[in-house]
This record gives C-alpha cells, sequence and structure tokens, in this order.
C-alpha cells in the first residue's frame, strides 16, 4: 500500500480486518473487527469493534462482545462469555514500562471453560479454572483456582 501523506507526516494506513485465521463451522464475525493468525473454533460469535492477536485460541460456542482486546498468548476455552469491552494485557511492564517488541517478556493467559467475564474487566496474564464468573469492572491480577463468582480490583471470590 502506498504511504500517504497528511500534514507533511507520513502515515502508515495498515487494513487488517481478518487475515490468516482459522475458523471452524458456524462462526459468525460481525464487522468492523481486526483477527490475524487466530485460531477459531465450530460455533463462536465475534462481535464488531474486537481485536483478535496472532496465536489467540478460542474455544467452541464461546461470544465475544463488542469493543474487546484479546492479545497474543491468550487462550479462551469453550462456552465462555466475554462481555464487552474486556481487555487482556500479556505485558506486565515487569521492567517498569512496555516490553517494546521484547516479546520474551510477555506472559500467557488461560481461559477455562464456562467463563463469563463482565464488561469492562481487565484480565492480566493469569490462568482461570472453569465455570468462573468474573463480575464486570474487575480486574483480574491473579490465578483463579477455585469456582466462584469474583469482582472487584483486584478481583476476589465473593461467593
Amino acid at each position: 500500500m502506498p504511504d500517504s501523506v497528511i500534514n507533511d507526516l507520513k502515515l502508515d494506513i495498515r487494513h487488517v480486518s481478518v487475515v490468516e485465521t482459522e475458523f471452524g463451522f458456524g462462526c459468525t464475525v460481525v464487522s468492523p473487527v481486526n483477527i490475524y493468525g487466530a485460531r477459531i473454533e465450530d460455533n463462536v460469535f465475534i462481535g464488531p469493534f474486537t481485536e483478535i492477536q496472532r496465536g489467540v485460541k478460542i474455544g467452541s460456542r464461546t461470544r465475544i462482545q463488542s469493543h474487546c482486546f484479546i492479545c497474543e498468548l491468550v487462550t479462551i476455552g469453550a462456552d465462555c462469555f466475554i462481555a464487552h469491552g474486556v481487555t487482556f494485557i500479556n505485558d506486565r511492564f515487569s521492567n517498569g514500562g512496555p516490553a517494546r517488541g521484547d516479546k520474551s517478556r510477555w506472559e500467557s493467559t488461560i481461559i477455562g471453560e464456562n467463563v463469563s467475564i463482565g464488561s469492562n474487566s481487565t484480565i492480566l496474564p493469569v490462568t482461570v479454572c472453569n465455570n468462573v464468573t468474573i463480575g464486570a469492572g474487575s480486574v483480574v491480577t491473579k490465578n483463579i483456582t477455585t469456582s466462584g463468582v469474583y469482582f472487584g480490583n483486584p478481583a476476589r471470590k465473593v461467593n
């Protein structure tokens, strides 16, 4: 694509949409989205204004609502519900700032099966077991190893 010039500055405009992604049967994707290099299993729904990055795996019958960001190194199990505006993080800024391309500092996130994550939650690099509900606006900073309901900042078990 040719460079564009706006106000004497070069601008790199990229149109990604859906590329290099493997889909199972019966998936629904509502445009506009950016999905690249992911593996999406059967009957997954992906809402608009969502970005799913390279290497992400999403299990069957999972629903990803609008305005979500799912970064590299995230695996989401089957039968999950990811509500509007959920953000996954793979860089903890462990050296006081962003990794800036040093992917060796990124960490993975694994979400079990039958997990519901409420709107505007932020999920740091953690493992979440099966059968968990995370309330809206929660920040998950540590592994969740017991099924139940969690919410808050940081998210804590309440039921």
